[in-house]
């Protein structure tokens, strides 16, 4: 442990990152690269916690849930994060990792209920812990659970892992000019509407002083260069 600058973090992973390079599902070989990083962590010491949202099958915001109930439609998204919980589980353990997949709505057949302490002695015996379902109520993103069960389970940051490597001023996939910012404050996140991660998640997060990385999950390494402490990416602190 003494080679890594935290010793429990929250790792919040969109659900499009499951799909690779498909435009939706399940890709095992992109699961496979990132379960590797985090089982390489998780065996040096690290305490993990995983929140995946649900967007590589539905998404409760949608164009596809226009129409729908809003309520519903969350429900169906938080259901699509318990099917991308257990192929991440699945992975990890391929890789000797042990794991546990918990549901804000109960599904005993397949994940254990959240419960808070449970899940904190689980980080404290070394198990990755899958946090599936959100928060288990509509109207609140993976963001906002992310953050949410981050302050619950007194992790040290919030690490997001994206398709880019930081955060910039305007979309760098459109606009060759982006400037990525090293550092930024919660407050300028909002202000600007960078889109770190929704508004809710990051005003929790401001209200706590809980720092969020943000950084590419597809480069090789990342992970362990951030909780080693290493400059990657961008910093969203109090100032």
């Amino acid at each position: 442990m003494d080679k890594l600058r935290y010793s429990r973090v929250m790792i919040k992973l969109s659900g499009e990152a499951l799909a690779g390079d498909q435009q939706f599902g399940i890709q095992p070989s992109a699961i496979s690269q990132f379960a590797g990083e985090i089982a390489e962590v998780a065996k040096k010491g690290l305490q993990v916690a995983l929140v995946i949202g649900g967007g590589n099958i539905f998404r409760g915001m949608s164009d596809s849930a226009k129409g729908m109930d809003r309520a519903s439609a969350d429900y169906m998204g938080m259901l699509a994060t318990i099917m991308n919980a257990l192929a991440v589980q699945d992975a990890l353990e391929k890789m000797g990792c042990d794991t546990r997949v918990m549901s804000a709505i109960p599904m005993q057949a397949v994940a254990e209920p959240y419960i808070r302490r449970r899940a904190v002695r689980h980080l404290e015996k070394g198990r990755v812990v899958i946090c599936a379902a959100g928060t288990g109520n509509p109207y609140f993103t993976t963001d906002t659970a992310a953050a949410l069960r981050a302050m619950e389970l007194k992790t040290e940051a919030i690490i997001k892992a994206t398709k880019v490597d930081g955060v910039y001023d305007k979309d760098p996939m459109k606009h060759d000019d982006a400037v990525k910012f090293e550092s930024i404050t919660y407050l300028e996140t909002l202000e600007k509407r960078l889109g770190v991660m929704d508004s809710t998640a990051t005003s929790l997060a401001m209200d706590n002083n809980m720092p969020i990385i943000v950084f590419n999950l597809f480069e090789k390494g990342n992970i362990e260069r951030v909780v080693k402490g290493e400059q990657i990416g961008t910093i969203v602190h109090g100032g």
